[in-house]
């Protein structure tokens, strides 16, 4: 063992490292007319499907029954669209709104180009529309982000236009 190998004596207690939390992005972050690219993807799996359409009390054949989605225009059953729409919100999550959003304030546009089928793999972007200070909480700012997601092959399968609450940066960072 060479005498530069560190010891488990060498070594600080982590409690006492500076530290970095994850985060999303304070409003002054947020450019507008900036494509942000979220990672990872997410492949949507028929199991998914399936439990998000009983939890959302979706009865439509179309998500459930395999002869109906043969029998159906495209082959074979389609991801429940709310579902794609939810997935779409949540890759953003991590990148830009974790821990910096205070509300989600709705949605003004939702697209859905493209059927999404168990298997795919939904890749997403953001694009900041718009921001504006809050005219009645000098804490936070309003943002408008549309969310698209394509999948394996680029395809746009989903578009949604959403306002956020956004916190602003603490005057101490």
């Amino acid at each position: 063992m060479s005498d530069d190998a560190p010891t488990s004596t060498s070594r600080p207690d982590p409690m006492s490292l500076p530290t970095v939390q994850q985060r999303g992005f304070f409003y002054e972050e947020l450019q507008e007319g900036v494509r942000y690219v979220h990672i990872p993807g997410k492949t949507v799996e028929d199991a998914e499907n399936g439990m998000f359409s009983a939890l959302t009390m979706n009865p439509a054949a179309l998500h459930h029954d395999a002869v109906a989605g043969e029998q159906g225009e495209y082959g074979k059953r389609l991801v429940n669209s709310l579902l794609t729409l939810s997935t779409l919100v949540g890759l953003s999550v991590g990148h830009i709104t974790v821990g910096t959003t205070v509300a989600n304030l709705g949605f003004a546009r939702v697209d859905f180009p493209a059927p999404v089928f168990a298997g795919d793999t939904l890749f997403a972007s953001t694009v900041v529309l718009s921001k504006r200070l809050s005219r009645s909480r000098p804490e936070v700012g309003i943002v408008v982000l549309e969310h698209t997601a394509r999948n394996q092959d680029g395809v746009v399968v989903c578009v949604a236009e959403r306002t956020a609450m956004m916190r602003r940066q603490p005057q101490d960072a």
